[in-house]
């Protein structure tokens, strides 16, 4: 189906943050695209950053890289696995990247002497990368970060109310994301804070069409009677969404509420055939199985304050593990701590795999190193990603003879440096957006592991790293008991190591996390995970 106009949806949050707009976006997206309709996501944050690549990951969970390089904020994720399609920097866009066009294009003269001022030349830049995002769908969906009332977010919210004036009021729609307390004391629902919120909307020009409104216990009819009665939204285009046992219900929730119905209809899309989400019901009813056998994963990190830090390897894993068949438990393990007491046995005894993922700096280096060196002496199942991989073969290094064997972001003196800087990333240490990053072809041999279970010896995958394994130590890594199974066809550089003789120890220089989805598991987590298995009945 292809229509004759882009139609835009903007979802908006009040209240508080963390609600859920990403995955209010998602959801919606994956309920168009079950329709067959094109559909692209993008996420406006008010940030004055040009991109996340700098953002703390404790504080803003993971950075998602996209296939063409963009360092994105971790909604891109939901997005991606929700509807299947890969995002692209025109998903993902912050107040700086606006600032800094709307300066440079006053510099070179393109406003012909007028004021610049932020109505309307900031919010029509913002409508111009929102246009130009949207391009070429049926349908275009917009997360508005932040909450509603921010003073950073108002040049984005007045920009999406110019919006429809520009395209046409027929061709929006407005969804709102609200949260609904609820107070022990009284066993009620409170609507109150959800009528300010929107009662704050429409003070800046928007009236909502669809209100999604959250709450920790499920709301009954009263609460939505009353909600629609004092915010003026029909109680057909409110859906009550209570917390859910798993994300990935949403689209679920959202479709048997008539949701889906409703979107169509208030954009006049004429849609031919129900929604297809057989696939996605499925998938949904192995996440909430009851598995008598289970896999413990330690995943051994230094952030263990915030599991959005690591947000797509914990949705690659439980993918893989629905995908096997069984359940899943996911064991923190503190790198830092591993490191300083060494007793990696204690730590990972009832580990029937160990990830260490992707991460920059000293901290809790030492622990993951001894978490790949027990994992390559023990023969347990052994995933390295990004920063994992380099702690593998600096493992293996060790144990092949090589004392102080080292990565040069960790030790710049190191004796033995098996993981450098890239030849083209020195001096760069510093600077965001310049590491290698997107997508990059990558060679496998053919009578890997790796490439048995891609079932192919070409692959691309994604890349977001500095440092590199140090062409100069690849011949010595059988005697160290690995081998280098995967590499760049470019460049020569290593992409993929495996364990000699081991039943499952893969470092990759990619991220696989990023092309994993919740109804295809990746390869190499599926993989761990069958290997994890394979342990546990031995």
């Amino acid at each position: 189906m292809a229509l004759s106009k882009t139609k835009y949806i903007f979802v908006t949050g009040g209240v508080l943050s963390g609600l859920g707009k990403g995955i209010t976006a998602a959801s919606i997206g994956n309920l168009l695209r079950s329709r067959d309709l094109s559909v692209n996501l993008q996420k406006c944050d008010p940030y004055l950053n040009v991109d996340a690549g700098l953002l703390n990951p404790r504080e803003h969970g993971e950075v998602f890289v996209t296939k063409d390089g963009a360092e994105t904020d971790l909604d891109l994720g939901h997005y991606e696995r929700f509807t299947g399609e890969e995002m692209t920097q025109a998903s993902s866009l912050m107040a700086g990247r606006v600032l800094a066009k709307v300066i440079a294009d006053e510099r070179a003269g393109k406003y012909h002497g007028d004021d610049v001022q932020i109505i309307p030349h900031l919010t029509a830049a913002i409508q111009e990368y929102i246009e130009a995002a949207g391009n070429g769908y049926d349908v275009h969906i917009i997360e508005i970060g932040g909450t509603v009332g921010d003073y950073e977010s108002l040049s984005f919210i007045e920009a999406i109310r110019e919006f429809a004036i520009k395209v046409g009021r027929e061709n929006c729609l407005y969804v709102h994301v609200v949260y609904l307390p609820f107070l022990s004391a009284s066993q009620e629902i409170k609507t109150k804070p959800a009528q300010n919120s929107v009662r704050e909307l429409r003070g800046l020009g928007i009236l909502p069409d669809i209100l999604v409104a959250r709450s920790e216990v499920p709301a009954n009819g009263a609460a939505k009677r009353k909600l629609s009665l004092f915010s003026g939204v029909n109680e057909d285009s409110i859906v009550l969404l209570p917390n859910a046992k798993i994300i990935y219900e949403v689209p679920l929730t959202l479709e048997d509420s008539g949701i889906g119905r409703v979107i169509t209809q208030k954009l006049n899309i004429a849609v031919g055939k129900p929604a297809r989400l057989d696939q996605w019901r499925k998938m949904v009813s192995k996440a909430n199985k009851n598995y008598k056998r289970q896999v413990c994963v330690g995943l051994v990190a230094k952030y263990l304050d915030n599991s959005d830090t690591y947000m797509s390897v914990n949705e690659a894993l439980k993918s893989a593990a629905w995908c096997n068949n069984t359940g899943i438990k996911l064991v923190w393990i503190d790198a830092v701590n591993l490191g300083e007491t060494k007793d990696v046995k204690t730590a990972l005894k009832e580990c029937d795999a160990i990830i260490v993922p992707g991460g920059f700096g000293k901290r809790g280096v030492e622990g993951k190193i001894a978490a790949a060196q027990y994992a390559l002496v023990n023969n347990i199942p052994y995933l390295g990603l990004c920063y994992g991989l380099h702690m593998a073969v600096i493992a293996a290094a060790r144990i092949g003879g090589l004392k102080g064997a080292n990565t040069t972001e960790v030790d710049p003196d190191t004796k033995y440096p098996v993981i450098d800087t890239m030849a083209d990333q020195r001096g760069k240490e510093n600077t965001g957006g310049t590491m290698r990053l997107g997508n990059y072809k990558c060679k496998l041999a053919p009578d890997s592991l790796t490439a048995r279970l891609y079932g192919k010896t070409d692959i691309v995958e994604r890349h977001r790293h500095r440092w590199e394994c140090n062409p100069k130590y690849v011949d010595s890594y059988e005697d160290w008991g690995i081998r280098a199974v995967g590499f760049n066809p470019g460049t020569g550089l290593v992409e993929v190591v495996e364990g000699i003789k081991h039943p499952y120890f893969i470092g990759s220089q990619f991220h696989p996390e990023f092309k994993s989805r919740p109804t295809v598991c990746h390869p190499l987590f599926g993989g761990l995970i069958k290997a994890a298995l394979q342990k546990e009945r031995r």
